[in-house]
């Protein structure tokens, strides 16, 4: 069980800090190319900030409050941007402005979804053990240990896209088990 949950845990700071296996972003010295240190820092950083009390661990409160600070962060940027003239309301004129600045281009998927979790989502985290962050550094470094496919210390653009390739063709490969399973699997019969 705990296990999962450092899994889990790792896996959702993965893809709130870049996004699908690895982070995107360069290293320090401006190379696409990441190294185990900064890679480890930054699945952790999230953590050790949620670590409200400072106890080594990340409690579903813990983490609800952080996103929610993120959350309430990022709306204070968008009012700035919006924000021309800093007077500290939004005309109409700028917010006309900012739509003609943005081309009135689809906002995606996340546009519409208010900031709120899904029920099934909240519950799953209501429901988590806390996260160790110890255990999570170290989970980190394990991953790190799995994308740097050529052992050199860092983790390059093309070993990202090829551990990318890898688990869409492992999720592939499991959805098309499940469905075959579901196949063989005789079907129940019709109630009367």
């Amino acid at each position: 069980m705990n296990k999962t949950l450092l899994i889990g845990g790792l896996a959702a700071l993965t893809l709130a800090a870049g996004g699908g296996v690895a982070i995107a972003q360069q290293s320090a010295d401006g190379a696409d190319r990441v190294s185990r240190a900064e890679f480890v820092a930054r699945h952790v950083q999230r953590l050790t900030a949620a670590d409200a009390n400072g106890d080594g661990t990340v409690t579903a409160e813990e983490m609800r409050a952080a996103r929610q600070a993120r959350m309430a962060a990022r709306a204070d940027g968008r009012f700035d941007r919006l924000d021309a003239n800093d007077d500290g309301s939004i005309s109409r004129a700028e917010f006309d402005a900012a739509r003609e600045a943005r081309g009135d281009r689809p906002r995606g998927p996340r546009a519409h979804r208010g900031g709120h979790m899904r029920p099934a989502v909240a519950a799953r985290m209501q429901a988590r053990e806390p996260v160790v962050i110890a255990e999570a550094q170290v989970r980190a470094g394990q991953t790190f240990d799995r994308l740097d496919a050529d052992n050199d210390g860092f983790v390059t653009v093309a070993e990202r896209q090829a551990a990318r390739q890898a688990m869409r063709e492992q999720r592939r490969e499991r959805m098309t088990a499940r469905h075959a399973e579901r196949q063989a699997s005789p079907q129940a019969p019709a109630s009367e």
